[in-house]
């Protein structure tokens, strides 16, 4: 795929929300247009790779509480995920819970959503497949099917640290409000060395930087730009004062770039940001947790408690 400036399908909320980032003092682009379908294959990737220990990690522990974990949904309720994107780590409870009635996966990438979906009906046809698209970092509003059911919400990744904190509560806050919720699986990554969390994000293969750079392409695609992807280099650090990465596209060299008629200047070695993966503390994942109405009633880690899988109930 290449940076064309031909514009396949317009899309007016990306372009409101690239020119807001782009135009600020501090030029950023928000992360929930990295999920397009090339950028959802590439983060898949992403979770393949050697450096990546995430996934592996919390995939493993998911696989030895898989029991547990599945046994929080109520029989005949539903599970439902945040950002489920191929819903590979969900497998691991739906395998384990045959008992639950529905999943509802909730993604903001439609195509790759709907196909994902499709896949899940030929390996669990017992259990209501319910694909729901949506930004989940803004309010949700589930279909009747779901929302009569008894629910588990299950955000699996560290997803919660691509948020801001002020987003993260929100999130939470929102999840806590609906109608018949039991628990919350969260997964969150710990507070580490700073080699292990970079390497993380800047992978020796170069797929994270793909990755980021893919929303200059999806820019041309879809909001009139006319950015060259070439002209951008991906750079991932570790800011310890708010204890997060932070992923930057940095121009490498003077340039300006149209979007939907719109000129931006860039200088050399100007950043923009595109993620942040905060990573958390016993102490702040619970702060977190509770200032949002939840109690962390369990924490389930690997033995170098890299990770955590979290199960939040509610505040009565």
């Amino acid at each position: 795929m290449d940076g064309s400036t031909q514009l396949e399908a317009r899309d007016d909320a990306l372009i409101a929300d690239a020119l807001t980032g782009l135009r600020a003092d501090a030029k950023t682009l928000s992360p929930k247009w990295l999920y397009d379908h090339r950028g959802s294959a590439l983060f898949e990737e992403i979770t393949r790779l050697p450096e990546y220990y995430p996934t592996r990690t919390e995939a493993g522990i998911l696989r030895d509480n898989a029991t547990a974990l599945a046994r929080l949904v109520p029989p005949g309720g539903a599970l439902i995920e945040l950002g489920s994107g191929a819903s590979i780590k969900t497998r691991t409870l739906l395998d384990a819970g045959n008992h639950i009635g529905a999943y509802g996966p909730i993604d903001i990438s439609r195509d790759f959503l709907f196909e994902t979906a499709d896949g899940l009906r030929n390996a669990y046809p017992a259990i209501d497949i319910v694909p729901v698209v949506a930004d989940f970092t803004a309010p949700v509003t589930l279909p009747d099917r779901l929302a009569a059911l008894p629910k588990v919400a299950f955000f699996p990744g560290s997803t919660i640290g691509n948020l801001t904190p002020a987003r993260a509560h929100a999130l939470l806050s929102g999840i806590r409000a609906w109608p018949g919720i039991k628990a919350f699986i969260l997964g969150a990554d710990m507070v580490k060395d700073t080699r292990t969390l970079v390497a993380a994000y800047d992978d020796a293969q170069g797929v994270t930087a793909k990755f980021i750079g893919n929303i200059l392409i999806r820019l041309n695609r879809e909001a009139d730009a006319d950015f060259d992807p070439a002209g951008f280099d991906h750079k991932a650090t570790w800011n310890a004062a708010r204890a997060r990465i932070d992923m930057h596209l940095l121009s490498n060299r003077d340039q300006h770039v149209t979007l939907d008629g719109h000129v931006i200047e860039f200088a050399k070695g100007e950043p923009i940001h595109v993620s942040a993966a905060r990573k958390f503390t016993v102490d702040s994942l619970v702060a977190l947790a509770a200032d949002a109405g939840w109690d962390v009633r369990q924490r389930h880690v690997d033995d170098g408690a890299r990770f955590s899988v979290a199960v939040l109930t509610p505040v009565r």
